[in-house]
């Protein structure tokens, strides 16, 4: 069993101290989904929203995002991420998929990163679409993915 890392011996929060860690190239994969009424995702994808391009705006939110996850999450460190890419998919009759994928060549992950990416960028189709839909539901966040360093990589798909 693993140790909680951001807790030190006395069991207070701490941020990990990566000094010593060798740099490699680090890559995470996340996945969201939004579930909304089917006229919702028309809406969206007839690009009659009055807000305007839906998931343009929920694209640009997701990789602002991804470059701010050490300002929203406590003990994060702030990272320079060499790659973010969002992308949004129709499902229809009612679900959005949002992927995300950071990158970048460092001492540290960047899962976080790419869960915030996908999270928000979820948390944006819901705020432009409210006044149609309230009902949408944001569900299923997961790191699909993610490889490099110490601990190598990992595949949801793997049963881990």
């Amino acid at each position: 069993m693993h140790e909680l890392t951001h807790l030190d011996a006395q069991g207070r929060a701490s941020m990990v101290d990566v000094t010593g860690k060798a740099a490699s190239e680090r890559e995470a994969r996340a996945r969201a989904w939004v579930r909304m009424q089917p006229a919702t995702l028309q809406l969206i994808q007839d690009q009659g929203h009055p807000k305007g391009d839906v998931f343009a705006v929920a694209r640009i939110a997701g990789i602002m995002a991804a470059k701010k996850t050490h300002e929203l999450i406590p003990l994060c460190h702030p990272l320079l991420l060499t790659g973010i890419r969002v992308e949004l998919q129709a499902l229809p009759p009612d679900r959005v998929q949002i992927t995300s994928c950071c990158r970048l060549n460092g001492n540290t992950g960047v899962e976080l990163e790419a869960m915030t990416a996908a999270s928000v960028a979820a948390l944006t189709i819901y705020d432009m679409c409210k006044a149609v839909d309230r009902g949408m539901l944001i569900e299923g966040l997961q790191l699909l993915s993610k490889q490099g360093g110490k601990s190598g990589r990992f595949s949801a798909g793997d049963g881990q």
